[in-house]
């Protein structure tokens, strides 16, 4: 039975990954920092709810020390929670916008991964998979056919070529962990007001992908529901 730890998977993507993976036969445990939100999610679900602030070190701890408790390992390490920031002409952009998407989007991974390592190890095939976007991509952005190029988001762009780079880092440091980077897509979520044009089953196909493939798949790559994507 694999156990997959998922961050953020109160709503949208998270969930959706989270019904999914239940329907492949995965132990999975909703992480959401929203208690209400996060039990309701899970009872409906058939999962297990875990209280995770990926912003606070003592909440990530306590989560990492719960499911030590209950579960005694994870297989997989989801890494979905995410927010958007100011979208739009810059100028007033201040230094707080930008702790603040962040502190969820890049030091969230980073505090989420360290404290749920030793319980990765103690798999027999651990993966991580972390929730990017191709609007981390130069390429795509830079692309007037792809509806990345059209979005001025500063900080979630930032952010998100971040993450997508440490992928890359944990991939080739974290011997025996298979490390990879998701694109959902553009995708109808709160995160973008229901704009995206793909179903939220749609976007979770390549975060589904890898938590589900086989062990030998590799590691340091970046998927999208079409394929693999150029580290560009």
């Amino acid at each position: 039975m694999t156990i997959t730890f998922i961050t953020g998977a109160n709503k949208g993507l998270g969930r959706e990954t989270a019904r999914r993976l239940i329907e492949c036969g995965h132990t999975v445990l909703v992480g959401a920092r929203q208690r209400e939100q996060g039990e309701e999610a899970a009872a409906a679900l058939g999962a297990r709810y875990v209280p995770i602030d990926v912003t606070d070190d003592e909440s990530v701890a306590a989560a990492a020390a719960n499911v030590a408790a209950h579960e005694g390992l994870i297989d997989v390490l989801i890494n979905n929670a995410g927010v958007h920031g100011p979208v739009g002409d810059p100028s007033d952009l201040t230094a707080a916008d930008a702790l603040s998407v962040l502190d969820v989007n890049v030091i969230g991974v980073v505090r989420t991964t360290t404290a749920f390592l030793p319980l990765l190890r103690l798999s027999d095939a651990p993966a991580i998979v972390n929730v990017s976007s191709g609007m981390g991509s130069l390429a795509l952005t830079h692309d007037p056919g792809r509806p990345e190029s059209h979005v001025v988001a500063p900080l979630y762009t930032a952010s998100k070529a971040a993450l997508t780079m440490l992928t890359t880092q944990y991939a080739k440091g974290l011997k025996g962990i298979r490390v990879n980077a998701a694109d959902p897509g553009y995708t109808a979520t709160d995160l973008n007001g229901h704009s995206g044009p793909q179903t939220v089953t749609e976007g979770t196909d390549a975060i589904v992908a890898l938590a589900t493939e086989e062990p030998g798949a590799g590691s340091g790559r970046f998927i999208s529901r079409h394929g693999e994507l150029a580290w560009s």
